[in-house]
């Protein structure tokens, strides 16, 4: 008898993961119901397993959290619910979010490059205490000594009374830290670019902000924020790309 119907395995192996990821995706809602066999196992067709695609390919956006991820689910969920229509034009809508997250990564490495070379960013020439530069920079103390604890900068103290000040050389600092910061680069992203930039090596910061050190145990999408960013561009592409083909299919 010929059979019918696709396999879970199959469906897996389509898309390079394990069945149970499968199995998953279906608890979590993102495939069409399944129809089964009268012995339980699971009949899926053409329509799944271009949903399956669908799914996996949006996994890939969600580490950049908040109304990006939130826009992925909607999409996966407008193909589960067969709205394809609807989950393209979610589809063009992340494009241009990343494209956003780009241009202000892009925008925070430029600003970066300009105070290392020397252009002054700050103008005060006061000295500040530590709720004044929050004040100052929108941010609070304790995200400013979070940033000293985890080595991004050092700041001065009065010998007499220990505490912190702030001249314009910490303040222009800290403002470069917050923009990178705000455009998502990680501590660990900032750091190794501040440690090569504090050993006098000013060429190709931006490179060394977007490549980790052998020596990196730990890494996370935003120790290489520029090229994940370029490349979740593409991916955005092919899942537009992946609809389209699906809903001229289904025509």
């Amino acid at each position: 008898m010929v059979k019918k119907f696709i396999l879970t395995s199959e469906i897996a192996k389509a898309v390079g993961v394990h069945p149970n990821t499968v199995r998953l995706y279906e608890q979590w809602g993102m495939l069409p119901e399944i129809p089964r066999t009268p012995k339980g196992y699971r009949m899926f067709n053409e329509t799944h397993l271009d949903q399956m695609k669908l799914a996996r390919a949006a996994m890939s956006f969600t580490w950049l959290g908040g109304e990006i991820r939130q826009t992925t689910y909607q999409m996966v969920y407008r193909g589960t619910e067969g709205d394809l229509g609807g989950a393209l034009e979610l589809a063009y809508q992340l494009k241009v979010m990343i494209q956003s997250e780009r241009a202000h990564a892009e925008s925070a490495a430029d600003f970066l490059e300009k105070w290392a070379g020397g252009s002054p960013i700050e103008s005060t020439d006061k000295k500040l205490r530590i709720g004044e530069v929050a004040k100052l920079l929108n941010t609070t103390t304790d995200r400013l000594r979070n940033w000293e604890r985890n080595g991004l900068i050092e700041v001065p103290r009065n010998p007499m009374n220990g505490y912190r000040f702030y001249r314009a050389k910490e303040i222009g600092r800290l403002r470069v830290i917050r923009a990178l910061c705000q455009a998502r680069y990680s501590h660990m992203a900032i750091l190794r670019m501040l440690l090569r930039l504090d050993q006098g090596e000013t060429g190709d910061l931006r490179e060394v902000l977007d490549t980790p050190r052998d020596d990196e145990d730990i890494y996370y999408a935003t120790d290489k924020l520029l090229s994940n960013l370029a490349d979740l561009k593409i991916r955005a592409e092919g899942v537009i790309a992946l609809l389209g083909e699906t809903i001229e299919k289904q025509q």
